[in-house]
């Protein structure tokens, strides 16, 4: 030291005097040149320069971190210290320039939580730990985790893992470790698609235990899975305890299990369900991660004890990284521990591995400041903490770990909220001397056979499952799949209530031997329900309990009935039992086996012959009125179309009148005697005949109904009928119906019970006036068995009121509810049910079906005819355009002579229609046999032109029509009739004109 500082003086003065004097110096130099001391203290000068220069490079900062454990002598505890070591030691030989360095100080815990809180208030106080990697089990977490939310130091676990711990909101915990609350949704998919209706938990009863249990209820729950029980065992449970509790979950109906415990209880808990008959077929055993991640630390013993569980396991992704990572590991491990042989590693191992990276990778970017503990005026809640010291870079380092990102050995690191996020699962089959994958679970397909494939695109392997897994032997070697309930192993019958009633007893009936004091009960829903049973793929074992008093009579009303069921008196129900919303408050139906609705029976009345008027009842007054209008139209077309031309319509005007309508309405009868002549008359007569043919024969059809087939009319068709007439109403005796009743608003004195059909009948038959009913009210099965009775006299209207019908009562969420619905459907599609009810439903040989009865008018109405009418009206139309179009153009000159300057108009119009109403001669109608045969002269037209049935003079205008011949030879060169004629027909003075002529 004392030659370093002499040299660094010398060369000081050197440098001081080259500075101040540079000319002295060179001239110095050139006289007294440098000696070998000069240069051996320059060389000796950079030398100690450089040194010291690397060495304050290479300056590390120390950062104590603790590490708690169980047992540091245990092979887990070995196994997860030795990969924390082994993360830190490849972490700074990748990161050799990092300041930092993490120096670990390991705790015991002793395995308690009073062992872990020891070693963590140790490793604070003492040795000033900046975080602390661990405990292990979320009991000892949860003390953990007050004590660094106190002093600021965060508590990183890589295998506590239940949800509880979350619920202590601290900043300064980080779970590195899968949330067991994040395998509830694969565990309830499997629930789901194998169809399991009822679920056990078996856990442990502790904080690790209990954590889940919430999430898993809500979970199941969401698949329409319910648990029905909750099985906690005692982490220091003796095996007869355990066997207490195994022989409880036998004596259940439930066979679906999932367990959520540790190893050490979970070996014992399977090894005394094996021993006690429960690892069978029949029987399912699901597991949460907690047992397959420590699968590989069990001996061959207790393995073979679980034979066809099937558990959730952590996915580890098999990778190059891993692979060599793996094969490293262990051959570290087996140089440090040598006589711990076959070591091997389980996921909790690789997040140990990962958190130790995290936490070196989080504190170096912290910084290279000092870290340490300061003192604070924040008050603790125990006084044992009053003498702690803050962590000064706590928030600091919660923050960094909080933002940490890598690709780790057990996956991609990340956390959320301090959790570490989960992804995907494996599902295992437990199997010979391990566990076997058999598929995936993924939050975005659910469950699949392969990774990157979806469930919509597996094969199933039966038709139960649908689901993308590989085989499963289950319990017992079995490969078909567990119902997931069976009939409990105490041998109890299923102790089924029946109704006790009087009346309606085709329903159900219970009759007592007095000799024997046996009950057989019968019935239209006993049967049902027996086919049902019969049709179930197992045996159900059951007993008929009638529920009535000590005396026999009834206990109660229908509602009492099922509500024993919800009390625990009855297993089930089974009768005409309606399926009501207050009922399902307390139990659950299978599928109605009957027809829904409440209806009403009401007596009828015959209605033929009691109407004079009853004729004009085939036809709506609408068609009626269609029908003379037409004929009056039919009448007048037929006469503009004939009249000209035919004899029989002409005459004076009421003549032609009476002979058109005459004409129309004997063609209704086809009486009509006059003829038709003209094309286009028969044209559109025979179209009116054809529509006349089809309107009388429907007539005649629809009158001899009326008057022949019985007419069956309900006195009254509406509930509401009956009460606004203040009419009596009727119900049977225990039902639900006088609720409805009352709901519609009657009054309590107009409502009468009834307690048998024959009692019905009778109160039917005196009607309301005389203290009877006006109708009687029940459900549709009851009112089918009382028309079967009763068919001549009474009709059934509606329904009324909806109703479910009829269906078999169980407790709420029994497994039995499924498979019986599907039984009662297979019973009511086929030809089952309708032997029961040709059994129970016997109809009389006289009896009719008169449900229903069609209360509205038999008459015809318009619209079932309006394209006959159409089609007349059209054809009819037409004809007269084309006879009045063919008349105008043949008289077109007398509208259109422009040298006639004295014919108004008006005139025309008038010459028009009288010639229109004069015959028409050039007919062949008009002419005698000789012209028609075209043998006579035109002079003998002239003769013979008049008709023969025409005794009036022959008019001015026939004159002239009949003359034409004259009047063409009058004016040869223009062959036309002289205009002087033409002006003549025109003019007032017309029939002088003709004389003249």
């Amino acid at each position: 030291m004392y030659i370093r500082v002499s040299l660094f003086g010398q060369l000081e003065g050197i440098l001081d005097y080259q500075i101040t004097q540079p000319s002295k110096f060179s001239n110095m130099v050139k006289k007294n040149p440098p000696n070998l001391e000069l240069l051996l203290s320059i060389f000796f000068f950079f030398l100690c320069s450089w040194i010291s220069l690397a060495m304050a490079q290479n300056k590390t900062i120390p950062v104590n971190v603790g590490v708690v454990l169980d047992d540091l002598n245990s092979r887990s505890g070995k196994i997860w210290l030795s990969c924390i070591k082994m993360a830190l030691s490849d972490f700074y030989a990748s990161h050799a320039n990092y300041k930092t360095r993490l120096v670990l100080n390991t705790g015991d815990s002793k395995q308690n939580v009073v062992g872990a809180a020891k070693a963590a208030v140790d490793l604070i106080k003492n040795a000033k730990v900046q975080a602390i990697l661990g405990p292990v089990t979320s009991m000892q977490a949860g003390f953990l985790i007050n004590l660094g939310d106190q002093v600021h130091v965060p508590i990183i676990s890589f295998s506590a893992t239940s949800p509880s711990l979350n619920s202590l909101r601290s900043s300064y915990f980080f779970q590195f470790a899968q949330n067991d609350s994040s395998q509830v949704k694969a565990l309830s998919a499997i629930v789901k698609d194998f169809g399991w209706r009822q679920v056990v938990p078996v856990y442990i009863d502790n904080e690790f235990g209990e954590g889940v249990i919430p999430f898993l209820t809500d979970a199941l729950e969401e698949v329409d899975a319910r648990v029905p029980y909750r099985s906690a065992i005692s982490p220091s449970a003796t095996d007869g305890q355990i066997l207490e509790e195994l022989y409880k979950l036998m004596t259940m109906q439930t066979r679906v299990f999932i367990v959520h415990m540790r190893t050490d209880l979970s070996s014992r808990l399977f090894a005394k369900a094996r021993e006690i008959g429960m690892m069978t077929e029949g029987y399912v055993w699901l597991t949460t991660n907690g047992i397959p991640n420590e699968l590989r630390y069990l001996n061959s013993s207790i393995i073979s004890s679980m034979q066809g569980v099937l558990g959730i396991q952590t996915y580890v992704p098999q990778t190059l990284k891993l692979e060599e990572f793996m094969t490293r590991w262990k051959r570290q491990f087996q140089q440090d521990n040598p006589t711990i042989i076959d070591a091997s590693l389980d996921v909790f191992g690789l997040w140990a591995y990962d958190s130790a990276f995290a936490l070196a990778m989080a504190i170096e970017e912290v910084g290279t400041a000092t870290f340490g503990f300061q003192k604070t005026n924040t008050s603790f809640n125990s006084a044992v903490l009053e003498s702690f010291e803050v962590s000064k870079y706590g928030p600091e380092l919660c923050q960094a770990l909080s933002t940490t990102r890598f690709e780790g050995i057990a996956g991609d690191f990340g956390l959320v909220d301090g959790q570490l996020q989960s992804k995907n699962f494996e599902i295992v089959n437990i199997n010979g001397g391990g566990a076997r994958r058999i598929g995936f679970w993924t939050p975005q397909n659910g469950l699949v056979k392969k990774l990157g494939s979806s469930a919509n695109s597996s094969i199933f392997s039966t038709p139960k499952r649908k689901l993308g897994l590989g085989p499963i032997i289950w319990p017992g070697d079995s490969l078909s799949v567990p119902k997931g309930w069976e009939n409990p192993t105490n041998g109890k019958k299923l102790r089924i209530g029946v109704p006790v009633k009087d009346g309606f007893t085709e329903l159900v009936k219970v009759m007592k031997d007095p000799s024997t004091n046996m009950t057989d009960v019968t019935g239209f829903s006993i049967d049902v329900f027996k086919a049902a049973v019969e049709m179930l793929p197992y045996a159900l074992p059951y007993e008929f309990i009638p529920f009535a008093k000590s005396d026999g009579t009834s206990a109660g009303t229908y509602n009492d009935l099922v509500y024993q069921i919800y009390l625990g008196n009855f297993d089930a129900v089974v009768g005409d039992t309606t399926i009501r919303g207050n009922r399902s408050l307390y139990a659950d139906f299978t599928m109605p086996y009957t027809e829904s609705g409440v209806v009403m029976v009401v007596p009828v009345i015959d209605m033929r012959n009691q109407n004079a008027w009853v004729f004009l009842k085939p036809l709506t007054w609408d068609l009626w009125l269609t029908t003379c209008c037409f004929f009056f139209f039919i009448g007048f077309v037929v006469w503009v179309l004939e009249h000209r031309i035919n004899e029989d319509f002409r005459g004076t005007p009421s003549h032609q009148v009476g002979t058109s309508v005459w004409f129309s309405f004997s063609t209704m009868v086809f009486s009509h005697r006059e003829r038709v002549v003209s094309n286009l008359a028969r044209f559109v007569m025979v179209i009116w005949v054809f529509v006349m043919l089809i309107l009388t024969q429907s007539y005649t059809a629809s009158l001899a109904s009326l008057l022949t087939v019985q007419q069956l009319h309900p006195t009254v068709s509406d509930i509401n009928d009956v009460l606004r007439n203040g009419d009596n109403v009727g119900y049977a005796e225990n039902t639900y119906i006088y609720e409805l009743l009352k709901q519609v608003g009657f009054d309590d004195s107009k409502i009468k019970m009834f307690q048998s059909f024959e009692e019905c009948d009778e109160l039917l038959s005196k009607g309301s006036a005389n203290g009877g009913i006006s109708a009687a009210v029940d459900e549709t099965p009851s009112m089918k068995l009382f028309l079967a009775k009763y068919c001549t006299k009474y009709t059934m209207m509606g329904p009324i009121f909806k109703a479910a019908g009829f269906g078999f009562a169980f407790p709420k969420h029994s497994p039995l509810i499924t498979d019986l619905s599907h039984a009662v459907l297979n019973v009511t599609e086929g030809e089952v049910i309708m032997n029961i009810e040709n059994k129970w439903f016997s109809v009389e040989k006289n009896c009719v079906d008169n449900s229903n009865p069609k209360v509205a008018s038999y008459s015809l109405d318009l619209a079932s005819f309006r394209g006959l009418f159409l089609i007349a009206g059209v054809a009819s139309i037409l004809a007269l355009i084309i006879c009045v179009a063919s008349f105008l153009h043949k008289h077109r000159h007398i509208l259109m002579r422009p040298d006639d300057s004295r014919a108004s108009g008006w005139r025309r119009i008038q010459a028009i229609f009288k010639m229109f109403n004069e015959k028409e001669l050039s007919s062949h109608m008009f002419k005698s046999p000789q012209q028609r045969d075209g043998i006579a002269g035109a002079g003998d037209e002239v003769n013979t032109a008049a008709s023969p049935n025409n005794n009036r003079p022959e008019s001015p205008r026939s004159y002239i029509s009949n003359h034409a011949d004259f009047a063409e030879q009058a004016t040869p060169s223009t062959g036309q009739v002289s205009p002087e004629i033409v002006s003549a027909v025109d003019h007032e003075h017309a029939i002088t004109i003709a004389r003249t002529c």
